[in-house]
């Protein structure tokens, strides 16, 4: 169950992308375009996993199949549907970094299928206590 979203980071670390091809069940009744919560819900996934590579990277730390890294979650997310998001081709999300502090980072985020944005979005993404 889920949607098994992967977020991965650019090769100059700058970047995270997420590819996902999502099924027609995600229209929200409206055929053939993504339903907005569900690309809400995207940025959101796509987000807090941004978040958590961008502050493992800023230690200086490295990524193996080993490695577990902090865990963000949802402080704030704001997102602008520009136009329809179709279903039936690949959606990609490329996320930077705004801001990172102690516990809080500020990521952006670009959602497009075709080479076309189809929805922006601003996160507010807060590092989970270890013993939370």
């Amino acid at each position: 169950m889920g949607l098994h979203l992967k977020t991965y980071p650019s090769l100059d670390g700058e970047r995270c992308i997420s590819r996902i091809k999502l099924e027609n069940a995600y229209t929200g009744g409206v055929p053939s375009n993504v339903f907005g919560g569900m690309i809400a819900t995207i940025f959101d996934c796509h987000g807090t996993a941004s978040a958590a590579w961008f502050a493992h990277h800023q230690k200086g730390l490295e990524l193996t199949d080993e490695t577990v890294i902090g865990r963000f979650i949802t402080a704030h997310l704001e997102v602008d549907y520009l136009s329809p998001t179709p279903i039936d081709d690949e959606i990609v999300v490329i996320s930077t970094l705004e801001e990172l502090g102690e516990r809080k980072a500020i990521i952006s985020m670009e959602m497009s299928v075709a080479g076309k944005v189809r929805a922006k979005s601003k996160m507010v993404a807060v590092a989970v206590k270890d013993h939370m």
